[in-house]
């Protein structure tokens, strides 16, 4: 397979100026493209909303240093929404009276939901490119929604994981599910994945963030008969989940969706975090061209490894994507509408970097991951690589919406 050489995919947006520029949309540079950015750039989700933040400034740069849109630069207008619902809210309402003409951004589920309503009302796109509670692109009926996503949803995520736990033979499954909005969908999507599969949790067990001692629902676990625990949150709680267990010298596997991969993960559990499997769309390894040109320059810019690889990839290629949309407005008028319907009409394929984006959005479907783009992530020697060889090699094709 011809993969294309490093950063040669953005000379598609040149071919696209050129394009325009020849039917007579060439415009005179003028005032910037507005878009906005939101997620939680300090606080305690913040280590995986700053590598978001460093992907959509990574394609800005790129972009606007062949042209922008018609020699119109893109501008991020950004807001930290703390990892808090309620100063999501309000950076979501700024960002409308802000003029932005679409925005990429939310990793919590919760925040992400007590917004929704602005975006939607507004008739503003939102494109989720980290967070996975399934009920964000669920909300609103599809023809209607302004609401997309490039991050893979936990209703893919949990099948994934649960019918690679009944391969394994573990199918006497514990669940660990925090009370945010994150944690309470995802328990429901672990709960439906396994009953797909006639199975049902031996225990379930709830907890708030910041808890730092589980010893007794894991207790409670472990006299229940469960042989794996899948855990539902996404801070220093799923290393509370490993520690206990180490301390308990309970030698079950932890499994479960992305956040397994986070540093708050792998660096508080230390040696406890070591074998656990979780759900990933993008691994930090140079498997192709796109990619290891991907990681030199977020390493070049940033002068940092990438603390969750996963969020900066889906943010980098969701800002090409929004790009691409863009161009299939040839006035210039980029109404919330106009703008709903050029990414659910997105005509050039995308090579990106997490996956080769073919229609990612239609008036039906506001997803752009399917669960054929999914490897199982495995944590060895502190860091994430591939579970198995098969999607090692796997991954060397980057593979396009089913």
């Amino acid at each position: 397979m011809r993969f294309l050489r490093p950063r040669q995919w953005v000379a598609g947006l040149v071919a696209a100026t050129a394009l325009l520029s020849s039917h007579g949309f060439a415009q005179t540079a003028s005032q910037p493209v507005k878009i906005g950015v939101i997620g939680p750039f300090t606080g305690p989700s913040s280590d995986f909303g700053q590598p978001m933040l460093h992907g959509i400034q990574l394609a800005v740069d790129e972009i606007n240093a062949v042209g922008g849109y018609l020699g119109r630069p893109l501008s991020l207008v950004v807001k930290d929404d703390q990892g808090n619902p309620d100063q999501g809210l309000k950076g979501a309402q700024e960002l409308m009276q802000e003029g932005v003409i679409a925005t990429i951004g939310f990793c919590n589920t919760g925040v992400a939901m007590k917004a929704l309503d602005v975006f939607q009302n507004a008739k503003s796109p939102l494109i989720v490119p980290c967070a996975t509670g399934t009920p964000i692109t669920a909300k609103y009926p599809p023809a209607e929604s302004f609401i997309f996503r490039t991050s893979a949803r936990d209703a893919i995520q949990a099948p994934f994981v649960v019918d690679d736990l009944v391969k394994r033979g573990w199918t006497k499954v514990a669940i660990f599910a925090d009370s945010t909005g994150y944690g309470e969908a995802g328990l429901k999507d672990v709960e439906a994945a396994l009953a797909a599969r006639k199975l049902k949790p031996v225990h379930v067990a709830r907890f708030d963030l910041g808890v730092k001692d589980l010893t007794e629902p894991l207790k409670a676990a472990r006299e229940a008969g469960a042989n794996v625990i899948f855990s539902y949150t996404v801070g220093p709680e799923n290393a509370a989940i490993a520690m206990g267990r180490r301390d308990l010298k309970w030698d079950v596997p932890q499994v479960g969706a992305w956040p397994l991969s986070f540093p708050f993960f792998i660096k508080g559990a230390g040696p406890a975090a070591e074998g656990a499997l979780m759900a990933q769309t993008f691994i930090a390894e140079p498997s192709n061209e796109r990619r290891s040109s991907f990681l030199t320059a977020y390493s070049r810019k940033y002068n940092q490894k990438i603390a969750v690889p996963m969020a900066a990839a889906q943010a980098y290629d969701t800002t090409y994507l929004l790009t691409y949309a863009l161009f299939g407005i040839r006035d210039g008028k980029f109404t919330g509408p106009a703008v709903k319907g050029a990414l659910e009409n997105i005509s050039r394929v995308h090579y990106g970097v997490v996956a080769t984006y073919e229609r990612p959005f239609t008036a039906e479907d506001k997803d752009a991951v399917t669960a054929n783009m999914l490897v199982m992530g495995k944590v060895r020697n502190g860091a994430i690589t591939f579970a198995y060889p098969e999607d090692a090699k796997r991954n060397l094709i980057v593979q396009r919406k089913k």
